[in-house]
């Protein structure tokens, strides 16, 4: 009989799986598959993301489990923003060490074995508003903020009183030359999307600094 890292192998090709998958696989009692879960554990051949989430251990793939794709499995509804999402477009210099979301649920951390993920509930109109699907190379999909709207839920989640350049600069050292990319439609549709007078006092007065 063949164990559950076998089947895993087999019936998991992105490595990721959850304990509903590991009963449709294993079938018989839930004591014997959460026996199965532990044993594999156990043997090091597989990992406890979360609670329910599970994957099989690194020496059993040739690339890394992509954390802005796990972010999508750990909790959600939610899309990379914040610090993640303004690294990812080259908009901040240092490397990010916790992998941040912006959620629908409420917000959460997860301290995991393959790292720290933040999710911030960011209330907004429509949630994915600015936001694109992204596809790795090997076929996985994630979802991130623009620039703009990474901006904009980091000044919800920090309660930034910014209203120009400058303090952006001068905070998260975004070079000037990356807002010329922003184009006023796009702040059009992130200034009716979000309640928050902050955000909408950040939105207004950056465009019509940018936007002349």
């Amino acid at each position: 009989m063949q164990n559950l890292t076998e089947i895993a192998l087999i019936r998991s090709p992105r490595r990721i799986f959850t304990r509903t998958e590991v009963a449709l696989w294993a079938g018989g009692s839930p004591d014997r598959q959460f026996s199965l879960l532990k044993r594999a554990m156990a043997a090091g051949e597989i990992v406890r993301i979360r609670r329910g989430l599970y994957c099989l251990a690194e020496k059993y793939s040739r690339e890394k489990l992509d954390p802005r794709v796990l972010a999508q499995r750990i909790h959600g509804p939610s899309y990379l923003s914040l610090e993640t999402a303004l690294s990812h477009h080259g908009w901040i210099p240092e490397a990010v060490y916790t992998v941040t979301s912006v959620s629908m649920d409420r917000s959460r951390e997860f301290d995991t074995p393959l790292g720290r993920f933040s999710f911030t509930r960011v209330p907004q109109e429509v949630f994915y508003t600015e936001v694109t699907r992204l596809e790795t190379k090997e076929g996985d999909v994630f979802l991130l903020a623009s620039p703009l709207k990474a901006l904009a839920d980091y000044v919800y989640v920090h309660k930034c009183d910014w209203s120009s350049v400058q303090p952006i600069v001068g905070s998260l050292r975004v070079q000037r030359s990356a807002f010329s990319l922003l184009e006023s439609a796009t702040f059009d549709r992130l200034m009716v999307n979000y309640s928050s007078r902050r955000v909408i006092r950040f939105l207004s007065g950056l465009r019509k600094e940018l936007c002349r």
